[in-house]
């Protein structure tokens, strides 16, 4: 897991697939773009853009991707993100990994909190869980 900042440098040297991602992040204007999906590098980098209101945690299911990493970027508003390493244990509620490359789980377990501000992003490897858009505010994000 990486958590930066795009106003700071990349904190150290990052496979291009990311270093394109986040040049896509520090050089776009999302007040511009409208929800959907904005292909970066064709399906090997994409973006998908969410407005959306955020809910108590436990109104969220934990997810997990396994073919694709995940960045989680906050263009406005608050948001607070549950993340977890993926140990196993925990039993799924849903698998969508052949449409959407996505694992719903029912809870996680160890879960710590990330707040995120306006241009911040947390990169996330295949085995973590997260559980995006915990506290209540409108926010827009870019995943994947």
């Amino acid at each position: 897991m990486i958590f930066g900042h795009i106003a700071q440098p990349n904190p150290c040297r990052l496979p291009s697939a990311i270093e394109q991602a986040l040049d896509f992040l520090r050089n776009t204007d999302f007040r511009t773009l409208e929800p959907g999906v904005v292909e970066i590098d064709g399906k090997n980098i994409f973006a998908q853009i969410i407005d959306m209101t955020t809910r108590d945690a436990a109104e969220n299911r934990p997810e997990v991707h396994r073919r694709y990493l995940d960045i989680q970027f906050l263009a406005w508003g608050e948001e607070k993100i549950g993340v977890a390493i993926d140990t196993g244990n925990n039993q799924i509620s849903e698998s969508l990994l052949e449409q959407r490359d996505i694992i719903f789980y029912h809870d996680s377990e160890h879960e710590s909190f990330i707040e995120m501000i306006p241009g911040s992003y947390v990169l996330f490897s295949r085995r973590m869980f997260i559980v995006p858009v915990v506290i209540k505010a409108l926010l827009r994000r870019y995943g994947k």
